[in-house]
């Protein structure tokens, strides 16, 4: 599949916004933290990936029904959806000057299709998609710049896609769904089935 720049200026794939805010201090110390450990801005990312992944578990898994979307609140509270924990990793990232965009794919969830939030890191003049999912049994995502470890394969027989987009800030429909549900549940009726 060949990926798509919303916008050609690379410098929006670094910009900090409400919900990637990369100057809180909770994403600044925790950057800080992991960058110690790092010989590279490719064995951070691969730091970074590795801590939302792992560290941050999906709220669905855990029967969490707090909603975060402010990758300072994902980080912080340590729980939240799909779509938070990519605001989460993107804000690491950026925070250590990695270009680093939202994506998503439309897979089906039960008798509907659902929109699943990634990430997309650039390297050596390509972006590589990274989904920091985790958790779920029989998920084996990893971080990866050579073949794509993504935790869901879209099958087009079942309706299911990726889209090409690489946004620099969350999709507004996303976004708006995560700002207003006052819960999980809630947030699982609101979230868009399409983009």
């Amino acid at each position: 599949m060949q990926l798509i720049q919303e916008t050609a200026d690379l410098s929006a794939y670094l910009a900090a916004d409400e919900a990637i805010d990369h100057q809180h201090p909770v994403v600044r110390e925790t950057a800080a933290r992991l960058a110690a450990d790092a010989a590279d801005s490719y064995a951070y990312a691969r730091l970074a990936y590795e801590f939302v992944r792992d560290a941050v578990p999906h709220s669905a898994d855990t029967g969490d029904p707090r909603v975060t979307w402010r990758a300072s609140d994902v980080l912080a509270r340590r729980t939240g959806i799909c779509h938070a924990k990519a605001h989460a990793l993107a804000a690491l990232l950026r925070a250590e000057d990695i270009p680093t965009a939202l994506c998503y794919q439309r897979l089906l969830d039960g008798d509907g299709h659902v929109v699943h939030g990634l990430v997309a890191v650039r390297f050596h003049g390509a972006w590589h998609r990274q989904d920091p999912r985790g958790g779920e049994p029989g998920v084996d995502a990893r971080f990866s710049l050579g073949a794509e470890r993504l935790a869901w394969i879209p099958d087009a027989a079942r309706g299911e896609l990726d889209h090409p987009v690489l946004y620099a800030a969350p999709h507004p429909a996303v976004l708006d769904a995560l700002r207003t549900a006052p819960d999980r549940e809630a947030l699982g009726r609101a979230l868009p089935s399409t983009l």
